[in-house]
């Protein structure tokens, strides 16, 4: 067995509206909270961090599944959205809506495309971050798939 440890490193200097930063790896970012949950809106914050991480990690997974599939494509695409409820002052993630765009070569065959589609459901519930979020945050999957054109 294999581990693989990610360190990270955060600083938070004053109170509860006030602006930290964090370091990890390749990300180096100021944080607070969003201006939607009264805070500043500076640099990032946990709710757009858990959103990045749930897309990157699909859209990764599902290239390589792709690559695997020796699916070939013109373009692979995303937009993701999170919704989070607040009731009585308690915020909830609820639920992150995937809406993958995949582009397959102009030549591609309705069993390219229903392959590309199978990938697509397959890539969500494969994810590492799809998988340690599962019943706890709903993922909804949105799935677009068409051949290019020559």
């Amino acid at each position: 067995m294999a581990e693989h440890i990610f360190h990270l490193k955060a600083n938070w200097p004053g109170l509860r509206n006030d602006v930290g930063e964090i370091e990890a790896g390749n990300l180096k970012t100021k944080i607070s909270i969003p201006p939607e949950m009264d805070g500043p809106g500076v640099g990032t914050n946990p709710d757009e961090m858990l959103l990045g991480a749930a897309a990157t990690c699909y859209i990764i997974t599902l290239a390589a599944m792709m690559q695997r599939s020796g699916l070939e494509k013109e373009s692979l695409t995303m937009e993701s959205d999170a919704v989070v409820d607040v009731t009585n002052g308690v915020f909830t993630y609820k639920k992150i809506i995937h809406r993958p765009y995949i582009i397959l070569k102009s030549d591609a065959t309705e069993r390219e495309i229903q392959l590309a589609l199978r990938l697509a459901k397959k890539a969500e519930t494969s994810c590492m971050i799809s998988r340690a979020i599962q019943g706890n945050v709903e993922i909804e999957l949105r799935a677009t798939v068409a051949a290019g054109h020559s």
